[in-house]
């Protein structure tokens, strides 16, 4: 069955109606990864004039170029380019998710209509680069997949509105105090622990450091601008826990109540320089070409009913997350591991020791 992808389109316009054309932002986006304007102008699908005319027309549009372009020495985007690129990326780092869901939605409401429909599995979880994938490998599973909070995901799966919920769970004494936050929410009798990836948390900050930061006490008490992840993400509390162990009072950090809701939405929002720091995973950092300081390791464990272990379904599942080319691809991002991926343990063996010895193997990549 066809699968349906929901993508954005959106024009930026100003008071007198003037619309930026939209292939300016894929060639923005093309000009600073290879530097280049003939190579960008291929990877576009537009000629070099083309190309060429398209930043003269809307660097005198705005009256300041977009990009600088040095005989022998390439092309690269002049700061108002970066400006207009990742406002744009913003956009998409931050409706992603949200549309990801819809579509899910979409496609289930669609499949249920046909006949001969594929089962479905309906995840609950916050959005991570992983979790992204399972769509792509999971080809004869239809995934209902819904981007939520921690909590909200592990409550879903208490009252049966989904199969399975993903968490996260940090290592060592942090995540002995965020595990208190789900201990409620699982039961040891019924509830089964899957392993999934282990991730590398930490500080996004422009390439080269130009702050010179090593640590969270490098953000307090100065003028460092701080990006926030939203109150009920489980890296917030992630960093709320690294926060209150070495004695930092949020209040301390500028900027520390200004939220987005991925951690793609963080990194970008430091790759325009509206920010000198944020807090998030490795791979959104490295995705937008920033630089990351690693504070933190976290598990991300994915909840099912034991029952359901029993279903053809979830035995699909694990074989995939068993799989070798599953946990290639997540290999493939940066600061992840499939740690004991596909693998299930009991509730009561995960919170024998928040971080036991078996759960301890991809803390060094």
């Amino acid at each position: 069955m066809k699968r349906i992808t929901i993508t954005p389109a959106w024009y930026f316009s100003d008071e007198a109606g003037n619309q930026i054309d939209p292939t300016l932002f894929l060639l923005l986006e093309a000009v600073h990864r290879h530097g280049k304007l003939t190579r960008a102008a291929e990877d576009v699908g537009v000629s070099y004039r083309h190309a060429w005319n398209l930043l003269n027309k809307w660097g005198e549009f705005f009256g300041i170029p977009l990009a600088e372009l040095a005989r022998g020495r390439g092309a690269r985007l002049s700061p108002l380019g970066e400006k207009l690129l990742w406002a744009e990326q913003r956009v998409i780092a931050r409706l992603g998710p949200q549309l990801e869901s819809l579509g899910s939605e979409l496609n289930l409401a669609i499949q249920q209509q046909l006949e001969g429909v594929q089962p479905v599995l309906r995840l609950h979880a916050s959005h991570g680069f992983a979790v992204e994938l399972l769509p792509k490998h999971l080809r004869e599973l239809r995934l209902d997949l819904q981007y939520c909070s921690p909590r909200e995901a592990l409550v879903a799966l208490r009252r049966g509105a989904c199969d399975l919920a993903g968490f996260h769970l940090p290592q060592g004494e942090v995540g002995k105090a965020i595990s208190r936050d789900y201990r409620d929410l699982l039961k040891p009798r019924s509830h089964r622990v899957i392993g999934f990836i282990t991730r590398r948390q930490g500080l996004m900050v422009a390439p080269g450091n130009p702050k010179g930061l090593r640590d969270l006490e490098g953000l307090a008490g100065g003028s460092l601008r701080f990006i926030n992840r939203q109150a009920a993400s489980g890296t917030r509390a992630l960093l709320d826990g690294l926060l209150a162990m070495e004695g930092i009072a949020a209040s301390r950090i500028r900027g520390y109540e200004v939220e987005e809701y991925t951690h793609s939405a963080v990194a970008a929002y430091v790759a325009a320089g509206m920010a000198d720091a944020g807090f998030g995973v490795e791979a959104a950092a490295r995705r937008f070409g920033l630089d990351f300081v690693p504070l933190a390791m976290e598990h991300y464990l994915l909840v099912c009913h034991q029952r359901s272990l029993a279903e053809p379904r979830f035995a699909f599942l694990l074989e995939v997350l068993k799989s070798e080319t599953f946990q290639s691809a997540v290999k493939a991002l940066p600061g992840y591991a499939p740690n004991r991926c596909g693998e299930v343990t009991s509730v009561e063996a995960l919170f024998e020791e928040t971080d036991p010895a078996s759960w301890r193997e991809a803390s060094a990549f």
